[in-house]
């Protein structure tokens, strides 16, 4: 039987096939567009999926969907007519998307995938729990969704159990821990629901002065973890921003301008709201808990994206495990939607294995040939050297171990935010200069941003004060302390000063607070990208690499082989392998678009 799963025409639009239960593809609309986080119906993704499980769109058993879009129409429209006629602009910005397709969502559905069966439906919520508990490896556990808001809730939780789902209770908007953050997200100059990754990692750089301001007069928490927003500081109820001019006046001044220069307020203020979260999402883990009883741990919804908070759960929280959705986001809830219905509504059967997840790595995204690719080099005169799958690893470890920076691309593409070694950016974790060439020379992007390690999951616990798994980079742990080096700058030093302060013997990874957000690889899982890092250990005695997205600031992460390419010639990366192909950069003929690309770039 086959089930497709869809979230679209919010942010992060997704596809998924589940075929008996089982995960055959999953993928993003915005790696095929290229537009990020593209809320745009997923036809590409869709195509793919269909393709990858070898099906037509005839041959589709169900398909479901990650939202019920009336209730999310009836939550705006109540929200409208309560602070009328505040709002008008908002108003009449939204209204023609959902007269004109959200309400319609069925008959879009059908026609854009030119499927002639029913449309199922899940609430948004249900959806991240399905998403959460279902792929993983516990029989029975508590489950948690935060997030900022779906239809009209913005966290739930309850408990799962063999192909069971209960949902016990939920808290409503407008009071939203993911709302809350995006708000200050948004002040510190960054992009809601894309830049609030940017927001924790720099929190570091700040003190948490303004926490007990945060949790006096913005936000009221029980000790159950639920909050209530003091709306008089916000203006997302029916303006065009997140926050106000009283928001501003707390903190000392208007938000901060996108591009303009960081300053310790800012630092500060990320710092404050990042505890206050971890605070929070603290109580809430703890209430679930003693509601459920239950020893492990799901988590899905946008917050569960933020990985500080999640080690924070893992070291300091009642639970044993955890286990967090890798594409714990929107994207997410078209695999949550489609596992859903054969579960829940089909009542089918769930089984373990051996301690495993079914999430497959989360490399359920395309793969290409060999063969495709060396066409795809060769119609184009760009010179590359085929390597053996003996040589492949020995050669690539040789060349990170020299200091180069190397676009790697090999099998299939991941699904959610995380590059995990298939669509990835590799370089010398060693290196004190590797985190500044790949942030202003690779990624176009903030100096401040720390990158995240992938060390061999056996010697894990050689290099982090952590002894659990880390796949999809989702769980923050400290580099330990045998590796790190005294603090010798002052906490009021200019950023850039404390930014090259050498942290650890792996200082490319080590961020200011001595923390690394972490993925652990996993020899049957990624054995290419294992036997990578072995050979690296070989040559210098270090189980650890320097691992980020494959793609540029502003740009999804490659998905095609002319992705990669078009990436490795537009910055200064030094190596790109496409599968067993291995191209160096002086080799490749001159790309004229590079300098003035870069600079519209940096601009932007």
């Amino acid at each position: 039987m086959n089930i497709l799963g869809i979230s679209a025409f919010y942010h992060d639009s997704a596809a998924c096939l589940v075929r008996d239960g089982e995960i055959i593809a999953a993928a993003q609309q915005e790696r095929f567009s290229r537009k990020k986080h593209d809320p745009r119906f997923p036809k590409d993704a869709a195509e793919y999926c269909l393709q990858e499980g070898n099906i037509s769109v005839n041959q589709l058993d169900h398909v479901a969907f990650y939202d019920k879009p009336f209730l999310t129409f009836e939550r705006l429209l109540l929200t409208y007519i309560t602070i009328a006629p505040k709002g008008l602009l908002s108003w009449l910005e939204a209204m023609p998307l959902w007269l004109g397709k959200k309400l319609h969502t069925p008959k879009v559905l059908k026609r854009e995938l030119g499927y002639d069966g029913d449309i199922l439906f899940t609430e948004h919520h249900e959806a991240h729990a399905a998403s959460a508990f279902y792929p993983s490896p516990f029989g029975e556990a508590a489950i948690l969704t935060i997030d900022g808001v779906g239809e009209w809730a913005t966290a739930c939780y309850g408990y799962g159990k063999g192909n069971e789902l209960t949902l016990l209770r939920e808290l409503h908007f407008p009071d939203s821990l993911g709302l809350l953050y995006s708000a200050f997200t948004y002040f510190a100059g960054f992009k809601v629901n894309s830049g609030e990754y940017k927001l924790m990692g720099l929190a570091p750089y700040g003190t948490p002065r303004y926490k007990d301001l945060i949790l006096s007069e913005l936000v009221d928490v029980k000790e159950d973890g639920s909050v209530r927003l003091d709306l008089a500081y916000f203006d997302f109820l029916g303006g065009l921003k997140m926050t106000n001019g009283k928001f501003a006046k707390l903190f000392g001044g208007p938000a901060r301008k996108p591009e303009t220069e960081i300053t310790q307020r800012e630092m500060d203020i990320a710092a404050s709201i990042q505890a206050a979260t971890e605070e929070i999402v603290l109580k809430m883990t703890n209430h679930v808990y003693k509601e459920t009883k239950q020893k492990n741990l799901c988590l899905a919804g946008g917050v569960a994206l933020n990985c500080v908070a999640n080690g924070k759960v893992l070291r300091e929280g009642p639970f044993e495990n955890i286990w967090i959705q890798p594409a714990a986001g929107d994207a997410g809830g078209a695999l949550g939607a489609a596992l859903s219905v054969w579960y829940r509504f089909l009542d089918n059967r769930r089984s373990l294995s051996n301690n495993k997840d079914s999430q497959k790595g989360s490399y359920l995204g395309p793969s290409f040939t060999n063969n495709s690719i060396k066409e795809f080099l060769d119609s184009n005169g760009y010179p590359y050297t085929f390597m053996t799958d003996e040589e492949k690893p020995k050669i690539i470890a040789q060349q990170i171990a020299e200091g180069k920076i190397v676009g790697y691309f090999s099998g299939r593409m991941e699904f959610g935010p995380r590059a995990l070694g298939a669509r990835s950016i590799l370089g010398d974790a060693r290196s004190e200069e590797t985190q500044t060439t790949m942030n202003l020379k690779i990624k176009y992007r903030e100096s401040f941003r720390p990158f995240a390690p992938t060390v061999l999951e056996e010697k894990e616990s050689e290099y982090f004060a952590i002894d659990t798994p880390s796949p999809y980079m989702l769980l923050v742990a400290d580099v330990k302390k045998e590796r790190c080096f005294p603090k010798k700058t002052p906490d009021d030093a200019e950023l850039m000063i404390r930014l090259k302060e050498k942290r650890s013997d792996i200082p490319a990874i080590t961020h200011l607070d001595y923390s690394a957000r972490l993925q652990t690889v996993n020899k049957n899982t990624k054995p290419d990208y294992h036997a990578i890092i072995s050979e690296f250990e070989k040559l210098t005695n270090c189980a650890v690499i320097v691992n980020t997205s494959f793609n540029v600031r502003g740009e999804p992460i490659v998905c095609t082989p002319q992705d990669a390419y078009k990436c490795f010639m537009r910055t200064e990366m030094d190596v790109l392998v496409l599968e067993n192909c291995i191209l160096y950069k002086g080799r490749q003929p001159e790309w004229e678009e590079g300098k003035e690309w870069r600079r519209d770039l940096i601009l932007d």
